[in-house]
């Protein structure tokens, strides 16, 4: 699992074996704060997309600039181990920007990657992708399953039982 966190010339490295290989490589990025059933969905529709899927998370400092100072619930290092243990990802890295623009700029994936809440034209990025012959992707959104809204419904709920019942609830 640790294995696949990989920062810098190790994911550079990667990326170019797998391209050398004759690899599709897939990218996607994003908080992955709470990790649900819509993520799950998102990453194994991306992986099949390509052969070496790379998950690119914000940092919590990233994070923070985006959602607010109440976020990230869980920290990077917890986020990206979890990210890391999912059979379809094969590399996870952490970039403290707060879009993905230069990291995709030096990956150069072939297929980039975003759910279907994104609009295909004002993904960060595709210029990039599209620049180089690749395809860039949306994923339908699961209804239902928004980190944001599962952390309004947790936030309002007085026990953890509460809190459980809530979030399976409107997920049915």
């Amino acid at each position: 699992m640790q294995g696949k966190i990989k920062q810098g010339t190790d994911l550079k490295e990667a990326v170019e074996k797998a391209k050398h290989d004759g690899k599709r490589v897939v990218f996607t990025n994003g908080c992955f704060d709470v990790l649900h059933r819509g993520h799950l969905h998102l990453l194994e529709e991306a992986k099949k997309l390509g052969d070496l899927l790379v998950v690119a998370l914000n940092s919590d400092n990233s994070v923070r600039k985006i959602k607010g100072s109440d976020r990230p619930i869980f920290p990077e290092t917890d986020r990206a181990s979890l990210i890391a243990a999912l059979e379809m990802v094969d590399c996870v890295t952490v970039f403290d920007e707060t879009d993905p623009y230069n990291l995709i700029k030096a990956v150069r994936p072939d297929v980039l990657v975003k759910g279907g809440d994104w609009d295909r034209n004002r993904i960060v990025g595709a210029d990039i992708v599209r620049g180089d012959g690749g395809v860039v992707a949306t994923i339908p959104y699961l209804e239902g399953y928004s980190t944001t809204q599962i952390i309004e419904r947790m936030r309002g709920k007085s026990s953890w039982q509460e809190c459980v019942q809530s979030v399976e609830k409107s997920v049915r």
